[in-house]
């Protein structure tokens, strides 16, 4: 909810309605909970789905600033589609020509670190980690890149970046 600041004018009567929508209205947005959002789980190739697992999100957007978490928790019924896996912002990100980055967590047999990788203007992000335990070069998540995926198995991913509007 938060918005631009009133200009206020030289004589102007402070009203308790004013002092409430801009004071207090304003902080109360930076302090609300955080928004649920569905976001979409797609893929280059083919689309996975997400079956009997689950896709928590959720976000707070302060002024243009959005802070999100994305959850992808496989079940046994999960199917992972082929291709580099995008998930789908709450929000356009602002064509700045900057692009943001965040942290993303993988579990399966192992333990991944990675990153959030969001584009200029873009309307999904992706998660990138090392292609192997040898090798450090980053590629984006995909099913068997860097682990195969199965029930239980979570990839988390923490994102900030300035929203378009």
């Amino acid at each position: 909810m938060t918005f631009a600041p009133r200009t206020w004018v030289v004589g102007e009567v402070v009203s308790a309605a004013l002092m409430n929508q801009e004071i207090r209205d304003q902080v109360n947005s930076m302090l609300a909970a955080w928004t649920s959002y569905t976001p979409a789980w797609t893929a280059s190739t083919t689309a996975p789905d997400v079956g009997n697992g689950t896709l928590t999100d959720r976000y707070l957007k302060i002024g243009r600033t959005v802070y999100g978490e994305v959850t992808l928790t496989c079940g046994s019924t999960t199917t992972y589609g082929s291709g580099a896996w995008s998930f789908s912002l709450p929000a356009t990100v602002a064509s700045s020509g900057f692009s943001a980055l965040g942290s993303a967590r993988m579990t399966s047999t192992a333990t991944w670190h990675g990153q959030v990788s969001i584009s200029s203007a873009a309307t999904t992000f992706q998660v990138t980690f090392p292609t192997s335990a040898t090798n450090t070069q980053s590629a984006n998540a995909s099913q068997g890149t860097p682990a195969t995926l199965a029930a239980t198995h979570a990839i988390r991913a923490f994102f900030v970046y300035e929203a378009s509007s």
